[in-house]
């Protein structure tokens, strides 16, 4: 009897060393996390599990207290959610760059061009872009980009325009088959195979910057969030060793993240 009980608090003990996270699908896409998760377990032998979606999504999963952790792209919805009460504090973790992909042909005429200027072509060429269309951080940022741009994309979008609610990787497959535009983050279109005749045509403008931020969700609103082990989680992605494994994940030597933690948290 006595060791049974050991086997079950043993097991329960194992159970309980795991937290869940809920991120976006370009730190999943990209190969991120399976670079890192390993070295966090290694080091504090805490599973993480991860539900990868887009920010919006990711965001009305923290809330229903059904994470212990969220790691997303988008800074205003990630202050507004902290400020509600749902999250405890945000963090800056990492930053890399959407880029507009297109085909090598590029019908809209935009390669080289700066963000605005090359959307304008696109919807004045009615140039088929593929929009995900998921609430994430990067349809955030592309319908931000659309307002910059001074269109009012709700309203002149047609057949050229195809929103398919999926991630990332979806997306790009998606304007692979198509021969479309889609904005995408630097760090999944690197991870990308299925390329097809895309390539990137606008990249470097300072409007196309993405930050990541790492928030636990509130444990006195969510009694039921593992506050340790997902406070542990974050302090080691803004520590020297979690910010340096992020910048030493590489595919075919390109850099993916920009580890920018030291940075003052909000």
């Amino acid at each position: 009897m006595l060791l049974g009980i050991a086997l079950i608090n043993s097991t329960s003990s194992a159970e309980d060393r795991s937290i869940v996270v809920a991120s976006t699908t370009s730190t999943q896409d990209s190969g991120l996390f399976g670079y890192l998760l390993p070295m966090f377990k290694a080091k504090t032998g805490i599973d993480v599990k991860v539900i990868a979606q887009g920010t919006g999504q990711a965001l009305d999963t923290a809330r229903r207290g059904d994470v212990d952790v969220v790691f997303v792209h988008a800074k205003p919805q990630e202050e507004r959610f902290v400020a509600d009460g749902f999250g405890v504090k945000r963090f800056d973790v990492m930053y890399n760059d959407f880029v507009l992909i297109g085909p090598k042909s590029d019908p809209a005429g935009v390669k080289g061009k700066d963000i605005a200027t090359a959307l304008k072509a696109i919807e004045a060429k009615g140039a088929p872009f593929v929009s995900r269309g998921d609430r994430s951080g990067t349809h955030a940022a592309e319908l931000a980009l659309w307002i910059i741009a001074g269109i009012d994309v709700a309203s002149v979008k047609g057949a050229w325009y195809r929103e398919i609610g999926q991630g990332m990787g979806a997306a790009l497959n998606t304007a692979s088959a198509m021969n479309a535009y889609v904005l995408s983050d630097r760090g999944t279109w690197i991870a990308f195979k299925n390329r097809g005749d895309l390539d990137i045509v606008v990249e470097g403008d300072k409007r196309l910057f993405n930050q990541y931020g790492v928030m636990l969700v509130n444990p006195e609103k969510y009694p039921s969030v593992k506050k340790e082990l997902g406070q542990a989680f974050i302090d080691w992605l803004i520590s020297p060793e979690g910010q340096a494994a992020i910048a030493g994940y590489k595919i075919d030597g390109q850099q993916l993240f920009f580890p920018d933690a030291a940075r003052k948290p909000d």
